[in-house]
């Protein structure tokens, strides 16, 4: 074994066009007969103020079936208030490290220790296929680095050898067997073992039928490793659209169905302009752009990039919080000035974010009114807005407006009819006991409806005119338990347009 200490400060500092980089010293092997192993440990340590990543070249000779690697970092005790050390990893192959991505061959973020990769397998996260002959490059993220510095030692171990056989990867129908044109529930933020979750595939699906979902999304933390691993998960009852959760050190951003094999880079912040060319990228692979969690509390969660390149914003995730009411808040803001400025609108959407127990699949999910049970058609009702949010499968919404010619909209939909013109707006409410309607508009809430009885079944209308309301939304909010916050949510309606 040899021991290469690396010192940053003899490091060069290279802006490769997106976030800052240092690209370190190159570790080197010498070619072993077939069978053999040679492994080589290097250390050093980040200090604070260290670039988002750290590239660690390994000339890899040709020969190699395996290359497999470990790591491990201190962390030390830091004072309240301060952050504490994480250090993510990943791996690109001899094609580069320029961003786009075209050598990426995984990331498993802080979520593993250690990972391989053959051409016939490797660690969820990681891309299976050759290990060709080239400079490769260890990808560190020092997600947050201490006072203290972080010291990281990791360790390369090559086997040679002849390689396995490719595998080609198979992936999920992008349909599924409908109901023709109806309403079909689904979560689209979802995270396997592929990133940081602890649940397979199998078991996620098991948990989405369950849940009464009819469509899911994998949606693994930058990576597209899951894609080949969801053929088996998918069925005439559940189409399993596949994704990444582009995880950035601005925001995460869900991008929701994208043809099976997409990788989508994240290695930019929002001072780099970088996020509009890879917005494009996911929608020219037949996604959609969804910022998740916006007003997430964690590092790096808030959303930094501007709503200007998204199809849709996730309002709601996983059980619902008081980032979850700011984001709602700031949805609202967002709806607002598009109607002011007449331009095109943003729909919510809800998704479960889960990763392992107790995390609840399904929680929320997201209601789409689609022509089918197809990744198209499902996207077309998200990107329309004709959707709802439930806590569950026990609620569904029947949410309407109907002028006093019987002009109709539903959710998504816009009523024509003139600014004096009566307005009833219905909304016919199953599966939430004891909860409280109320309608929201351009001006704020403007009704709130008496609690619904025990039965969890209602009928709430109230009346307008689209002078008074450029939109209405409808909310299902449990009881408030004490002061004058409102109850959490437990469904959630994009809104329907009034007005010429």
């Amino acid at each position: 074994m040899c021991d290469d200490e690396h010192d940053i400060k003899r490091r060069t500092l290279v802006v490769t066009g997106a976030a800052a980089a240092l690209t370190l010293g190159s570790v080197t092997f010498a070619s072993a007969a077939d069978g053999e192993q040679e492994t080589r440990t290097i250390r050093g340590t980040l200090p604070t103020g260290s670039p988002d990543f750290v590239y660690v070249p390994v000339e890899v000779p040709s020969g190699v079936r395996e290359l497999k690697v470990a790591y491990t970092y201190d962390r030390p005790a830091v004072p309240t208030g301060t952050a504490g050390n994480a250090l993510d990893i990943g791996v690109f192959d001899e094609r580069g490290t320029e961003l786009g991505g075209e050598g990426f061959r995984g990331w498993s973020g802080g979520a593993r220790t250690e990972f391989f990769i053959r051409a016939d397998d490797a660690t969820p996260g990681y891309i299976p296929g050759p290990v060709r002959e080239g400079t490769w490059s260890i990808a560190l993220g020092p997600y947050t680095v201490a006072p203290q510095g972080l010291s990281y030692e990791i360790t390369i171990t090559l086997t040679y050898g002849e390689p396995g056989e490719v595998v080609e990867p198979v992936y999920p129908p992008q349909r599924a067997k409908g109901r023709g044109r109806a309403w079909y529930r689904g979560d689209c933020h979802l995270h396997s073992w592929h990133s940081d979750g602890r649940r397979t595939p199998a078991e996620i699906g098991a948990l989405a039928r369950a849940a009464g979902l009819d469509f899911i999304n994998t949606s693994e933390h930058n990576t597209h490793s899951a894609h080949a691993h969801w053929a088996d998960v998918a069925g005439d009852d559940l189409l399993v659209m596949l994704g990444e959760e582009i995880t950035t050190r601005n925001g995460h951003v869900v991008a929701l169905g994208t043809d099976p094999g997409t990788f989508i880079d994240w290695r930019y912040r929002a001072r780099d302009n970088r996020f509009g060319r890879f917005a494009r990228r996911v929608r020219r692979a037949g996604g959609l752009v969804v910022p998740a969690h916006p007003h997430a509390t964690c590092v790096g969660c808030g959303w930094r990039f501007g709503f200007g390149e998204a199809d849709a914003v996730e309002v709601w995730n996983g059980p619902y919080t008081p980032d979850d009411e700011v984001a709602l808040a700031d949805w609202d803001s967002v709806l607002v000035a598009s109607t002011r400025e007449g331009r095109a609108w943003l729909p919510a959407m809800g998704s479960s974010d889960a990763h392992r127990d107790p995390d609840v699949v399904g929680s929320p999910q997201t209601v789409v009114l689609a022509d089918d049970l197809t990744r198209e058609a499902i996207q077309e009702g998200i990107r329309a807005g004709r959707s709802y949010i439930a806590e569950s499968s026990r609620i569904s919404l029947d949410f309407t407006a109907v002028g006093g010619k019987g002009e109709h909209a539903g959710i998504g939909g816009r009523l024509k009819a003139a600014a004096d013109t009566p307005v009833t707006v219905r909304l016919d409410v199953t599966g939430a006991p004891r909860c409280t309607v109320r309608f929201v508009t351009d001006q704020g809430v403007l009704f709130t409806g008496a609690a619904l009885p025990v039965t969890g079944s209602g009928v709430v209308e109230w009346r307008t005119t689209p002078a008074y309301a450029a939109y209405v939304r409808a909310e299902v909010r449990h009881e408030t338990a004490a002061g004058p916050l409102p109850g959490a949510l437990a469904a959630l309606t994009n809104p329907i347009f009034l007005g010429r």
